[in-house]
């Protein structure tokens, strides 16, 4: 399956919620998204209860009674837009901004388009007047965005090769191969598919059109909207005017706040400008050498701060009920603080590691090296064709490093999904332990799985006595 979007321009949806079929039998109250949130804060002005709120609702005239509700409170109050539920369905956005709106939006649930599950194509490259690439580079861009698809399409074909010669690669149960079952036949091609997916992907350039879906309060898109449109970029800008009109048909009264501010303007170019130091003032020594020959090896780092008097035993006893990542984690491992990262994750495993929503992520998007997979080539095969193929990530990162060098905003849609960056998340011991347990668990993507067993191993060095109790996997394929 080819993705091939119905929309090839960014368009963002606001989708309503409606009751089901139960809560109108029942005879449950639906509102508006703002009169939730009116009557919400009535609670705190009176202990009147719901149905006295609910009497004062003209269903005629929804709009008219949130102001009668509210009266002389100021809507526009933020803890007040927490109670104001919006999601949008973001259509066309490249995965460099798919990302983004995940860093810049820590409360926000959702999904986006999977590499795993879908094949991109020429097709899903945003065309380069979109993102602001400046005319002197359009076509050196693009030939690079070309070379990259049909390294990713060379990359798709040797993994198939390798799982043709030997499906045992894919770590498949040989009782699963052995089934002649039409279920286990859909089975096997869903893991042949993620095998060779999950290991091309890295060619793929972050300018790739991707679509994202997101649901969170107001107050939380008011903000998403006010750093949309402060950036310096006009693929952000434009989202940012999208979402804000979309945000009116939910929330009208927060629009006067969802505008671009002065203090985010000077923070984000404050913040590029420091990019910009740091590789104006190093070497490119630093990135070609990455670059020579291997991938690099992303080092992980782990710190944590533990609360007084707790130690490694109070620790594995918080994980007695841990019976799995969702069950309970004792009060020592909920207070302890957790720091940990790699100097060099792949742009395709920050998307998602992005996406864990606790505490806060660091990811400086100055290249340190390109990740091809080149690990998972077995040892009795010739990896030459791939090694080949490295250098088209190589080339496009190092292309990111000079851009940057030139102040040049736009560098980041020269890399690609294997393109390598510091990453690093600041949380507490459950939530990492969560993540680790998830990332390792059935189905997770192998690169993850690397990535949090080696932070793991950090963890069980500075805590032994809770080794067998955090619920570590294998990566097994589902």
């Amino acid at each position: 399956m080819t993705y091939r979007p119905n929309n090839l321009t960014m368009k963002v949806t606001q989708v309503a919620i409606r009751p089901t079929e139960q809560s109108n039998a029942a005879g449950r109250p639906a509102l508006t998204p703002e009169l939730l949130a009116a009557s919400g804060a009535r609670y705190s002005r009176n202990n009147e209860g719901l149905e006295s709120i609910l009497a004062k609702i003209d269903p005629n005239n929804l709009d008219k009674s949130v102001d009668g509700i509210f009266k002389m409170i100021d809507y526009g109050h933020q803890s007040i837009a927490d109670m104001v539920p919006v999601a949008l369905f973001i259509d066309g956005i490249s995965m460099w901004l798919a990302y983004y709106l995940w860093a810049i939006s820590p409360t926000a649930g959702g999904q986006e388009s999977s590499t795993r599950y879908i094949a991109f194509d020429e097709s899903a490259l945003i065309d380069a007047d979109t993102l602001g690439i400046p005319e002197p580079d359009r076509a050196a861009w693009h030939a690079t965005m070309t070379e990259a698809f049909a390294a990713t399409q060379s990359a798709l074909e040797f993994w198939e090769a390798q799982f043709e010669n030997d499906p045992s690669i894919a770590r498949i149960p040989a009782e699963l191969l052995a089934d002649t079952s039409d279920k286990a036949k859909r089975q096997i091609a869903r893991m042949r598919r993620n095998f060779g997916f999950d290991r091309a992907r890295y060619f793929l350039p972050t300018a790739c059109r991707t679509n994202v879906m997101m649901i969170m309060s107001a107050r939380a898109w008011v903000q998403v909207c006010q750093q949309l449109l402060s950036h310096n970029l006009p693929e952000s800008r434009h989202c940012g005017t999208q979402i804000r009109s979309e945000l009116e048909l939910s929330a009208p009264r927060m629009l006067r706040h969802a505008v671009k501010k002065e203090y985010f303007i000077q923070g984000l170019e404050r913040e590029f400008a420091q990019l910009v130091r740091f590789v104006q003032e190093d070497n490119p020594v630093y990135l070609r050498g990455q670059l020579s020959e291997t991938d690099h090896p992303a080092t992980p780092f782990l710190e944590t701060q533990t609360p007084s008097a707790v130690n490694g035993s109070a620790l594995a006893a918080d994980l007695e009920f841990h019976a799995n990542r969702y069950a309970h984690f004792g009060t020592d491992i909920r207070r302890t603080l957790v720091r940990f990262g790699w100097d060099a994750v792949a742009f395709g495993e920050i998307r998602d590691l992005n996406r864990h929503r606790t505490g806060t992520k660091h990811c400086p998007l100055v290249p340190r090296g390109f990740y091809s997979a080149a690990d998972q080539i077995p040892n009795d095969v010739d990896g030459t064709a791939l090694g080949t193929l490295a250098e088209t990530g190589r080339r496009a990162s190092l292309a990111c490093w000079e851009r940057l060098q030139q102040a040049e905003p736009t560098a980041i849609y020269w890399t690609l999904l294997g393109t390598q960056f510091p990453f690093e998340h600041s949380t507490t011991a459950d939530k990492f332990l969560y993540e680790a347990e998830l990332r390792t668990g059935t189905g997770a993507h192998y690169r993850y799985a690397q990535h949090l067993h080696d932070a793991l191993a950090l963890w069980y060095e500075r805590f032994p006595e809770t080794r067998g109790r955090v619920l570590e996997g294998s990566a097994e394929p589902e």
